[in-house]
């Protein structure tokens, strides 16, 4: 087992073993333990009472964080010539078709959201291979496939990130930064929760959230009481 830094120690002295905090205290305290020199992401881990290995049991959602993810988000729109002028207009750093294709194809995947058009997906399926792994598939389900594409772009340069629960039964995102105010964190993290209890699915039984955790890069988890979450 590695050995604990000084920061790991100061980090763990300061959560009270055991203990479950409100939504807004564990904000605070996940910014109280956070030591990194560089402006850490704040991380939510929410374990639910569902089976993903059933179909009818896959949470998998979007949500726009009321302040955004406090990350310069990367988009390219992969579309035909009619919506490059929008696409661009709307902020989006990548526009094009077939050059962009050709790159990605080269093993070019330097952007975070790939939004396209349902018209183009026959010409994106070959790139399942190098997107899939890395997440960028475009997906009608999380709205990168769309015929409104500066929508799009405009609502995930907003904050808007998708997500799906893992196969352990857990929804792990990154929802903003450890530089907002313990407010904002709050305000990101109730809305992540709200919107998995809107996906709850029908044939879940027992209790749906089972745990709650906020976290930053490199610290520890901070248990959140499932109780507060609408505080």
């Amino acid at each position: 087992m590695s050995k604990l830094t000084k920061n790991q120690k100061l980090a763990l002295e300061k959560i009270e073993a055991g203990k479950s905090y409100s939504l807004g205290e564990a904000a605070e305290k996940v910014k109280e333990i956070t030591f990194t020199k560089f402006d850490a992401s704040l991380d939510i881990d929410v374990r639910l009472g569902v089976d993903p290995r059933k179909a009818n049991q896959m949470v998998r959602g979007v949500v726009t964080l009321p302040h955004g993810t406090g990350k310069q988000v990367k988009v390219l729109v992969l579309c035909n010539p009619d919506a490059e002028t929008a696409a661009k207009n709307a902020g989006a750093d990548y526009v094009g078709l077939d050059e962009y294709i050709e790159k990605i194809k080269g093993g070019w995947t330097d952007v975070d959201v790939i939004i396209t058009q349902p018209a183009i997906m026959g010409k994106i399926g070959a790139l399942g291979r190098v997107l899939g792994p890395r997440g960028l598939m475009p997906n009608p389900k999380s709205g990168t496939v769309t015929n409104d594409v500066a929508k799009a772009v405009e609502e995930v340069k907003k904050g808007k990130i998708d997500f799906k629960v893992d196969k352990n039964g857990i929804v792990h995102s990154s929802i903003g930064k450890v530089s907002f105010t313990a407010e904002q964190m709050k305000d990101n993290a109730r809305e992540f929760i709200n919107t998995l209890i809107k996906l709850k699915p029908a044939t879940a039984k027992g209790t749906y959230i089972k745990s709650i955790y906020l976290s930053s890069t490199m610290s520890p988890g901070v248990k959140v009481d499932t109780k507060t979450v609408g505080e």
